[in-house]
């Protein structure tokens, strides 16, 4: 099979993508186990593409419960070079209102219980994450913004994303401490999933598509589940579009981005020092090493 060198991830209310062409599922086990469903492989537009349920189709999987590292090494296992992704968040911020898009360019991690590395176990690696998100992948979903010409949806670009392990929604005083942060908007999905794309040597980006204003708004209503979910779905096909609109530009320009390279400077065991095993378990990754 031909790499495919694109990927995105839906969230919550994003299960499939409309527009896809000769469509076809792709399961697929790895090292960390099986990811949260089979890929759908297709053509977006003539572009090959690669979708994947981050919650699995009907979505049945807690934030906590998403094998973040079985999902990223299955697209890398493809030849995957550029990830989009696409999120629910709540807003942290006055001006970004329910129903805006928002590219992060940084995150805040407050997970406690999940796997976020691919190393350890008998191969040590640091990546660089001063800058987690791609800042060229950032500004190609930018740019499909404005493409897409959405006269009542407006986009924010940049701001910080602070991830934190659910399933349950922030108490009061959580959330006022986040917006103390310098947040932009809060979720649970984006951590360790940006991070491991690093170590993967995969460009990343998302989009948070904001359903609420979280619980620190004093004259808005606490967020819910039933909220958060409506206002995603009605967003859903905007999203869509903007993806649309990504992978045209990405595959007119294919962009270099740090990412790439990103272990060149972050190994610090040789491959040749790891174990037949260690390497088998890290091939996807290590495979212009080897």
């Amino acid at each position: 099979m031909d790499p495919i060198r694109i990927g995105i991830i839906g969230g919550s209310g994003l299960y499939r993508m409309d527009g896809l062409t000769d469509t076809r599922e792709h399961v697929v086990d790895t090292p960390y186990g099986p990811p949260s469903d089979a890929l759908l492989l297709g053509k977006l537009d003539g572009v090959d593409v690669a979708f994947l349920a981050r919650h699995g189709r009907g979505h049945k999987l807690i934030p906590g419960q998403i094998p973040f590292r079985a999902n990223i090494y299955a697209m890398k296992s493809l030849g995957v070079q550029y990830l989009l992704s696409v999120s629910a968040v709540g807003s942290m911020r006055e001006e970004i209102a329910p129903l805006d898009m928002v590219l992060p360019d940084q995150f805040i991690d407050f997970t406690r219980t999940r796997e976020g590395s691919f190393f350890g176990n008998g191969a040590v690696a640091h990546v660089a994450l001063a800058d987690p998100v791609c800042g060229a992948l950032r500004s190609v979903m930018a740019q499909a913004y404005a493409d897409a010409g959405f006269a009542d949806i407006r986009l924010h670009d940049g701001g910080t994303y602070v991830c934190i392990e659910g399933p349950a929604f922030s108490t009061r005083a959580e959330s006022t401490w986040y917006r103390s942060l310098g947040a932009a908007v809060i979720g649970m999905t984006n951590m360790p999933e940006a991070r491991l794309a690093r170590e993967a040597e995969i460009a990343y980006a998302t989009v948070a598509l904001a359903t609420d204003w979280d619980c620190w708004h004093p004259h808005q209503v606490c967020v819910t589940a039933e909220i958060a979910i409506g206002n995603l779905q009605a967003n859903a096909q905007r999203a869509q579009t903007l993806l649309g609109h990504a992978v045209r530009r990405l595959a007119a320009t294919w962009p270099v981005s740090a990412a790439h390279s990103a272990l060149s400077s972050a190994l610090v065991t040789p491959p040749a020092a790891m174990t037949a095993e260690v390497r088998a378990r890290l091939s996807a990754l290590l495979a212009r090493f080897l």
